[in-house]
């Protein structure tokens, strides 16, 4: 029986686009090195990167695309609105594009359901959410003579522009996806909402309640963690790894590509970039998949205690 093939694998999106099932991470990727680390994971084969505008890293992720020499139509790039941006949605893009130095972005998203009030990081913009963020045009505004027209036009104007291919969300949970996709001027249901997703955040109800509306989801901190890791600790990560003669980290990158979830796994170092894109040729069986579901630790890497408001709530398991 062959094996997918998993490093060119893709997931359709509900916009008939499809996302590599593999990219590299950047998040907390220092500019000094993630340069390096996006022209070594491209020549090495990966096809999609994720960053974001809050990352501070864009300009050198740019330049690691353009190192790499692969063309760009063959690359899948992802960045995110931050949160003092979102009633600037336009600027927002335009400073991310412009950072990395490409003509066009593939998938643009809201980095949190969390309006953050640029001036003030301690506060939420007043009269503003992110479906506001999502679906505003000209109608809402902000009481500020000061934000143009261009300010006001949300993520789903970003498609008139020609200059981003899909948009979708992160870190969305199901009360927020619920509350968005019921307003009477979201046209546009999110190609894909990005969530952190391990054996120890399953988020079981959130995946199954993305793939109900056609949502993709791509699995963000799908390791663990890099520090202290406590799936590492798990025995049953040590029984998979001696049966299956891989490392405990492509164990669980493989969980999540057959849970139907694309991955970014994060590095700069080259050698855990090429272990993280070792995957062709095996897969977990069904009940080495069934005792990683069976994990019961849990914990999450990214919380919500820096932000304004809170955005997670521990209800979509």
């Amino acid at each position: 029986m062959t094996k997918l093939s998993h490093t060119a694998q893709k997931f359709s999106l509900n916009t008939g686009d499809a996302i590599p099932a593999i990219g590299l991470g950047t998040w907390k990727s220092p500019p000094d090195q993630v340069r390096k680390a996006v022209c070594h994971a491209l020549q090495s084969g990966y096809r999609h990167i994720d960053t974001a505008l809050n990352y501070h890293n864009e300009v050198e992720v740019g330049q690691g695309i353009r190192d790499s020499g692969i063309p760009r139509d063959q690359i899948w790039v992802t960045t995110k609105l931050d949160n003092p941006w979102h009633h600037r949605v336009r600027e927002g893009f335009d400073k991310s594009l412009s950072d990395l130095n490409l003509e066009y972005i593939d998938l643009y998203l809201v980095h949190f359901p969390c309006s953050t009030d640029p001036n003030d990081g301690t506060k939420h913009l007043p009269d503003w959410d992110f479906a506001k963020t999502w679906c505003v045009i000209l109608n809402f505004c902000l009481k500020d003579s000061r934000l143009t027209d261009r300010s006001r036009q949300g993520m789903q104007k970003l498609l008139d522009t020609g200059k981003v291919r899909n948009i979708g969300v992160s870190n969305f949970q199901i009360r927020h996806l619920e509350r968005l996709v019921a307003n009477p001027s979201c046209k546009v249901v999110p190609a894909v909402n990005q969530i952190e997703l391990h054996p120890g955040n399953p988020s079981t109800k959130l995946l199954e309640y993305c793939t109900s509306k056609g949502i993709h989801c791509t699995a963000y901190s799908c390791l663990g963690g890099a520090t202290d890791n406590p799936l590492f600790k798990e025995p049953v990560m040590g029984q998979i790894a001696h049966a299956t003669g891989k490392t405990p980290a492509q164990i669980l990158l493989m969980w999540s590509l057959q849970r139907g979830t694309s991955i970014i796994p994060k590095s700069v170092t080259p050698s855990r970039i090429d272990e993280n894109f070792q995957l062709d040729g095996w897969e977990l069986a069904k009940n080495e998949m069934e005792a990683l579901d069976g994990i019961k630790t849990r914990f999450k890497v990214v919380q919500d205690s820096w932000m304004p408001i809170k955005v997670f709530f521990g209800d979509d398991e």
